[in-house]
């Protein structure tokens, strides 16, 4: 039996530390938290996906009775950039999340099935997507889902 080792590399920062354009689509992300439909969980998720060509593209999680009918934020905006500009690629994504008036203060990771989706739209661009998950203590960044889904399945 052979043994691996998987290392994840990733950057907790403070927004002075980011770039503009990093800053921006955390903003967007934040402002995106407006937008969710979280009547049951009163937890409210924003994200926001830069395309290559600068175009920011929001979504929100939403919540249905009919649970697990409900869709999270980063999926919400990433099939919305996928649907409506199919050819760009998406080169980052920002998540903010709060519960109540207040952003979380540490930074919230996507799901497992928002992992798989973000590597999903890395392989249809072959491309990796800057991740920022916003916290008001810091900000993670990462460059690709590698980071946070190190044995991601794909094609074969």
């Amino acid at each position: 039996m052979k043994e691996y080792k998987v290392e994840s590399v990733f950057y907790l920062c403070e927004m002075k530390e980011l770039s503009k354009e990093d800053r921006e689509l955390i903003d967007a992300a934040k402002r995106a938290t407006k937008g969710s439909y979280a009547p049951f969980s009163r937890f409210c998720v924003g994200a926001a996906v830069r395309l290559l060509d600068g175009t920011i593209v929001t979504g929100a999680n939403q919540e249905n009775a009919a649970y697990p009918s409900g869709l999270c934020a980063e999926r919400t905006a990433l099939f919305a950039a996928g649907a409506q500009y199919p050819k760009i690629p998406v080169v980052a994504l920002a998540i903010a999340a709060r519960k109540g008036r207040g952003f979380t203060k540490k930074p919230v990771p996507p799901c497992g099935a928002c992992r798989q989706v973000i590597s999903g739209t890395e392989d249809r661009h072959g491309r990796a997507i800057r991740i920022l998950l916003f916290g008001s203590d810091g900000v993670i960044a990462c460059n690709g889902i590698a980071p946070l889904l190190p044995l991601r399945f794909t094609e074969f």
